[in-house]
């Protein structure tokens, strides 16, 4: 699975060869992504090289190869992508229909209450929220790993989250770190830095500069399962 930033280069460059023949420059890359600094797209295309998506050809400037697309990339749509937490509805051949438009809100995937994952990209399925939050424009993940337990959240838990990128201190929010990596903490300030805070003493609090971390949401509820 590819990272929301690593789905938007690929096909970025992709595009871009597409048009002209020729891969972008780093400068353009940047400035496609929104990202603040070159070595952001050096990670990224590092990334998209060692999943087998790109490769780059010696001796050549600018000179990148598209190997192979995502899986979930319509053939011939060079549609460029939108950004995290956005998804793309994906066909499905399952039998059931899903439940009503304006009764669910999209599950994205997974998040990580624990060490962070891949960011989330793709909805993969919709469910029913409990009542008060259909209708609105939420979105659910599931919860993977144990490190909010003491907040209530346990593995294998959907969390219901408002979207939107301002939190206060004490809010459990989805947070993006460094444009790749997505967890669910607690949210707090620390002077001019910004805490990740985990509910469970196994984890350590992650302290980062505030230009690191980009809130995705907020938990508005949660939906368990019971076997």
């Amino acid at each position: 699975m590819l990272t929301v930033k690593q789905r938007e280069l690929l096909l970025f460059i992709n595009q871009r060869i597409q048009e002209t023949g020729v891969s972008p420059s780093f400068d353009e890359m940047k400035e496609a992504l929104d990202l603040a600094s070159k070595s952001g797209i050096h990670r990224l295309i590092t990334a998209l090289e060692e999943r087998g998506f790109l490769r780059r050809l010696a001796n050549r400037a600018r000179a990148l190869e598209v190997i192979k697309l995502p899986d979930s990339v319509v053939p011939n749509s060079q549609a460029r992508p939108t950004g995290p937490f956005k998804p793309e509805i994906v066909s499905t051949t399952e039998a059931a229909p899903p439940p009503p438009q304006d009764m669910s809100v999209p599950l994205l995937g997974r998040i990580a209450a624990g060490v962070p994952i891949e960011a989330i990209q793709h909805e993969v399925d919709r469910i029913v929220p409990p009542a008060g939050i259909a209708g609105r424009d939420h979105f659910a993940l599931e919860v993977k790993g144990d490190s909010m337990i003491e907040a209530g959240i346990l593995d294998g838990d959907i969390v219901i989250c408002n979207p939107g990128e301002t939190a206060t201190s004490g809010d459990i929010v989805v947070a993006l770190i460094d444009e790749e990596e997505a967890t669910l903490k607690r949210f707090r300030k620390k002077g001019g830095s910004i805490a990740l805070e985990a509910a469970n003493p196994k984890y350590e609090t992650r302290i980062f500069g505030p230009d690191r971390v980009r809130v995705q949401g907020k938990l508005v509820a949660l939906v368990r399962k019971y076997n």
